[in-house]
């Protein structure tokens, strides 16, 4: 009889769809049976189980602990560590750190992974979290996928830099084969977003740099995703006199068959750290317009990092009005982009640093 593959233990805030999940539904796909996997969302919810191939090994106990009881909270986790003796523990941003105090004293290997920052930490960081992560994280290993990160982790919080891995995102480039359409004659460009419409993506920066694009100009707007703002950017949007040239789609599914009608890429959030959506408009030779956030310059090709100006409305505006009126300098930098994703961010290269970090944690 065969030993078990060894179980490793995923604690997640939320198990709903977000960047972080599917990196992690992404990697447990690729490693197959060489392991088990528990995962705990601390919240109940499981909509990203979806993006798991059916036949990995896969478990879910229920959410357990309870809000403002830390000290018992630790204690349950802890007797809870004990019991599943996971091979390795892997807790997911500050919404999971209970579960790194409560591995204080090592039961288990620990791995933290920081993805960024809630709306209250945006651009400035809480001094108790910091001094709380930097407690929890003293026996830990921490990834991070983006250089910003790495800095505020070794710099602000004082981790040992021994301590933090780097390890950027990649995706599928495959899936993204096709370069971004050439606008045809006569048809208007389309600039395009893929965002949940939430605050700190700050959509209405992008309907108000959109809005001081020439009317004359033959560009639309299309905005791809859903959330709390719909409404409110609708009545904006109608409020600028561009309700006509702006297209709100909806969440949708297919991001891939969306990135191909777009012929610019924007971003206009207030913070990222690495996002996946500019990593696969890069993939589909799409030229990015975006703020100045996170590691975005690092990420994009050396040629349409240079385009990347203050981030404000006027400052978007300007590039955007410069892509639309030049269908070569798009080709350019949209295939420059697509070097860049093949050269540095194919997922098969973050998989093959996730199974050497996750080697050297077990054996």
């Amino acid at each position: 009889m065969t030993d078990p593959a060894p179980l490793l233990l995923h604690v997640f805030p939320t198990f709903a769809v977000g960047g972080a999940q599917a990196r992690f539904a992404a990697l447990a796909n690729f490693q197959g049976p060489r392991f088990r996997h528990m995962i705990l969302a601390l919240d109940g919810c499981t909509d990203a189980s979806v993006r798991l191939s059916p036949d990995r090994d896969v478990s879910w106990p229920s959410p357990c602990g309870g809000k403002n009881a830390f000290l018992s909270s630790i204690l349950t986790y802890r007797r809870l560590l004990a019991e599943w003796r996971p091979a390795c523990m892997l807790t997911y941003n500050w919404g999971a750190i209970e579960f790194a105090f409560a591995n204080l004293i090592p039961v288990v290997p620990h791995i933290h992974v920081i993805d960024g920052f809630g709306s209250d930490e945006y651009f400035v960081r809480l001094r108790r979290r910091i001094i709380a992560n930097r407690m929890a994280l003293v026996n830990s290993t921490t990834v991070v996928p983006s250089v910003t990160l790495r800095t505020i982790l070794t710099e602000e919080w004082s981790l040992p830099p021994a301590t933090v891995r780097y390890i950027p995102n990649g995706i599928d480039l495959a899936r993204f084969s096709s370069p971004g359409r050439i606008a045809e004659p006569g048809k208007p460009v389309v600039i395009g977003t893929v965002a949940a419409l939430r605050p700190e993506k700050n959509i209405a920066r992008l309907l108000l740099a959109f809005a001081r694009l020439d009317s004359a100009l033959p560009a639309r707007l299309v905005i791809v995703g859903d959330g709390a703002c719909r409404d409110e950017l609708h009545g904006l949007a109608a409020s600028l006199g561009i309700r006509d040239r702006v297209e709100f789609t909806g969440h949708r599914d297919d991001v891939h068959a969306q990135l191909a009608r777009f012929d610019i890429f924007a971003l206009s959030s207030d913070t990222e750290q690495m996002p996946i959506v500019v990593l696969e408009a890069m993939a589909s030779g799409i030229p990015v317009v975006a703020t100045d956030v996170g590691d975005i310059r690092i990420m994009l090709s050396d040629a349409n990092a240079a385009l990347i100006g203050d981030g404000s409305p006027e400052g978007l505006a300007q590039v955007m009005t410069r892509l639309v009126q030049d269908p070569a300098m798009r080709a350019d930098l949209g295939a420059a982009n697509r070097a860049t994703a093949e050269a540095r961010f194919n997922q098969d290269q973050m998989f093959a640093a996730w199974d050497d970090l996750l080697t050297g944690q077990i054996l």
